[in-house]
């Protein structure tokens, strides 16, 4: 509809304006101009901007790129608000900013964590490969001085932001402290992150995502079941709380939000489910081959249906194509193990020795080749385009998995026939760790909505303003969102709204985030940020960092 606003008034311009300025045709259609927009005002509001406290994980902090660094700090969302709070008395705000543009953390000299990413010509690449080494300079051992106004901490979960010691150096051995919460806590190194915001009496707080490393850290790891897991809701509802109840108790106003649901990022959307290109002749080549392998495999299958009525294992069954992209072959934990059973099936089957033979294996491996084999193919099966297959697997598919090829040739294959079983995603199942599957994507958004319920159910009864950046990230990734004359949508590079790392937000994209902060603002207190065109303008953020700045 806003599309349509648009097209119907550059008609109307175009009709009009040989006889009109533009300025007396929008005025006549009851839009207003710069000139004639209202003052910004929060008179009668109750709103107070002179001290206000951000908290919240790693959008609050500004992270894009994959980390943290002094441009993205300015251009953080809280940041971006306190600009337009300063119109109308907001006081300053202060942020524990780095000391550099590279990004990354060292500890005593030493780096815990690496530079940020940047446009490498066709995609994200480390920011060294581009420009050489760098010196990563922000250091534990010197932080900045606080108290801080933007007291964002990437990588932390709900109920850490009301824990005492996460931000003590003197635990970050141990993994009980977050690197960046320790720049914050100054000389009270025990302190939660919570209670530094309440000693600061704020006037006005944001509390923003507050579930999102409550999920993300799931989601990110492929849902392994190794991963860490999704935060009990009960958990989550106390910190949430707690939070909420230091953060008003003297009176304070606020905006809390959602979560979105993070399968809807670029880091979970990128990699397609079937990257396998026949047209590639190095996999072209492998076919014939692939296809003997996976049909001694698929007629284990065919055994085990004709031999138990009801049982259905067509979802199991790979054939690579030669006129089609071929989905990846992956391991699902879900599925119930046949190793057991295809180890069986191929030891008695006469036929096997036989079809062993032509991979240069003598006829008394068969026990050992068919056991390899059913360890290997006991929960595999094709990706369909309802698994999502993460960012960070894109550099593993079809590489030669190493420790893979070690193992089989302890079991005695040969070195080049251990690489052709070791191929990740082609012939070794990729690893759960790389794929979100239907049901952990089912998991994630059930326990995503229940904590958005739960955030949205306390906003109302703590009398604050709410953000549905749920319902935000959705049009975003499916039919794009206009900001100004910029469209940006959730494709990763080309989007405008995710960085690099593909879950963190360009500059544009925070400060659209802003935006609707204050939209929120609005609804609930009756401030004028959107009647007075005070808000964040598209074009005075970048959607991507150059690898020059430093």
């Amino acid at each position: 509809m806003k599309n349509l606003k648009y097209i119907f008034f550059s008609f109307l311009l175009i009709g009009l304006y040989s006889c009109n300025e533009v300025e007396d045709v929008l005025e006549d259609n009851g839009v207003s101009t710069p000139d004639d927009l209202p003052a910004l005002f929060i008179e009668g509001t109750g709103l107070d901007f002179s001290n206000y406290i951000a908290v919240g994980p790693s959008f609050t902090a500004g992270q894009s790129d994959g980390t943290v660094f002094l441009a993205s700090q300015n251009n953080s969302w809280p940041n971006i608000m306190s600009m337009e709070f300063a119109k109308v008395g907001g006081g300053e705000f202060k942020q524990p900013t780095m000391d550099d543009n590279y990004g990354g953390l060292s500890l005593a000299g030493t780096r815990i964590a690496g530079p940020r990413l940047v446009f490498g010509g066709s995609g994200p690449v480390p920011l060294e490969s581009v420009v050489g080494p760098v010196t990563v300079q922000t250091d534990l051992l010197n932080p900045p001085t606080g108290p801080f106004n933007n007291l964002g901490v990437p990588g932390a979960r709900s109920f850490h932001f009301v824990a005492p010691g996460y931000g003590n150096l003197a635990n970050l051995a141990a993994g009980l402290a977050n690197p960046y919460a320790t720049r914050l806590t100054g000389s009270t190194p025990n302190a939660s992150i919570i209670e530094l915001a309440a000693a600061q009496n704020p006037s006005f707080f944001t509390l923003s995502l507050f579930g999102g490393n409550d999920v993300l850290g799931y989601a990110t790891g492929g849902a392994d079941q190794a991963a860490d897991g999704i935060t009990p809701l009960t958990t989550f509802e106390a910190a949430l709380n707690g939070a909420l109840t230091a953060l008003t108790a003297n009176g304070a106003k606020g905006v809390v939000s959602g979560t979105p649901h993070v399968t809807d990022l670029p880091y979970f959307t990128t990699v397609p489910h079937n990257p396998l290109d026949p047209s590639s002749p190095e996999l072209a080549a492998q076919i014939p081959l692939l296809n003997q392998i996976y049909g001694a495999i698929n007629g284990v299958y065919t055994f085990l249906e004709a031999n138990n009525p009801g049982l259905d294992l067509s979802e199991r069954v790979i054939v690579f194509e030669t006129d089609e992209a071929n989905p990846l072959v992956i391991r699902d934990e879900a599925l119930t193990d046949l190793s057991a059973q295809i180890t069986g099936v191929l030891s008695a089957n006469p036929a096997f020795p036989a079809f062993i033979a032509q991979f240069g294996l003598p006829a008394a491996a068969a026990p050992l080749v068919a056991g390899l084999l059913g360890n290997t193919y006991g929960q595999s099966r094709p990706a369909t385009e309802n698994d999502l297959i993460v960012l960070t697997a894109a550099s593993t598919i079809a590489e030669v998995d190493t420790d893979n090829v070690a193992f089989l040739m302890s079991q005695g294959l040969s070195q080049a026939l251990a690489g052709q079983l070791s191929a990740i995603g082609v012939t070794l199942p990729m690893a759960d760790k790389w794929v979100v599957t239907e049901t952990e994507i089912d998991e994630i958004i059930t326990a995503t909505d229940a904590m958005n319920a739960s955030v949205e159910a306390a906003a109302n009864s703590f009398g604050i303003a709410y953000v549905d950046l749920q319902s935000i990230l959705a049009e975003a990734s499916s039919t794009g969102i206009m900001f100004d004359d910029y469209l940006l949508n959730t494709n990763l590079v080309t989007g405008g709204l995710v960085g690099l790392d593909g879950i963190h937000l360009t500059a544009r994209g925070y400060a659209l985030m802003a935006n609707s902060f204050l939209e929120a603002i609005d609804m609930q207190y009756g401030s004028n940020f959107v009647a007075s065109g005070s808000l964040a303008k598209a074009g005075d953020y970048p959607t991507n960092y150059s690898p020059l700045l430093q």
